[in-house]
């Protein structure tokens, strides 16, 4: 089930879609609201009631996964995260409740009820924005790490013993190898999810088990296999020469 809610399944945070439709409904909502007092047709009030449902409906699922993606982040991201969380309570709350005295024929009182609501929920998409762009939530923070295009020496091979996670370095990008018998494997060492460092994890059959949140990746291709991890690990190409462990990025392929 969390591996439903973070997005694993997906390649991306499924709190970042979910997100959308609440948001989009009540903005409608306001529309319609607006329309509704300029022109007076019973069309309008219905759209606006029906879009405030929608987003209500959705905001479930929405909460769902935002609270899933909480729970597994990092200071000093829980405050924040907190924080959006509890003024998207307060956004739900002040928009079923709009509902409500609609429902009773109080629409003025509703509609100053949705305005509130949609200023929270406004405030907070802001804190959700600060979330990903300054604390990197829900990022692939292997994003923007250079590997070598040719063939690189990383370690000697008598280094490496077997099945035992090794950080090797290459111009201070980190890249991790694993030796399981004859067979060798290198990806990024960085974890996808929130940088855990991947060497100090544990090999599962033939996979890698993060130490910070137990994301686990194939060794194979770097899929993720559990989350909260969404994002693949970039695998690379190795290979043994001269005693030493060499890796490059696979080439494109046309």
């Amino acid at each position: 089930m969390r591996n439903f809610l973070n997005g694993t399944w997906l390649g991306a945070p499924l709190h970042v879609v979910l997100k959308d439709v609440p948001i989009g409904a009540w903005t409608v909502a306001m529309i319609f609201d607006g329309l509704d007092l300029i022109g007076e047709r019973s069309e309008f009030a219905l759209a606006a009631d029906t879009s405030i449902v929608i987003g209500l409906v959705s905001a479930a699922g929405a909460a769902a996964t935002g609270v899933t993606d909480w729970s597994d982040v990092d200071p000093p991201a829980r405050r924040p995260g907190l924080i959006h969380g509890l003024l998207n309570v307060g956004a739900t709350a002040l928009f079923a409740t709009s509902l409500v005295l609609r429902r009773r024929n109080s629409r003025t009182k509703g509609r100053i009820s949705s305005v509130l609501g949609y200023a929270l929920m406004s405030y907070a998409a802001h804190l959700g924005g600060q979330l990903v762009f300054k604390h990197r939530v829900g990022v692939d923070r292997t994003a923007g790490e250079i590997f070598p295009e040719e063939f690189m020496a990383v370690l000697p091979e008598s280094q490496l013993p077997d099945n035992k996670p090794m950080r090797a370095m290459h111009k201070g990008v980190p890249i991790l190898l694993v030796r399981r018998g004859e067979r060798l494997f290198a990806m990024a060492e960085t974890c996808s999810h929130f940088s855990g460092p991947l060497s100090e994890g544990k090999l599962l059959d033939d996979s890698i088990v993060c130490p910070y949140h137990s994301s686990r990746f194939a060794l194979e291709d770097g899929s993720v296999l559990d989350g909260p991890a969404v994002h693949p690990q970039p695998c690379l190409e190795v290979r043994t020469l001269n005693g030493q462990i060499e890796v490059r990025k696979p080439p494109i392929k046309d």
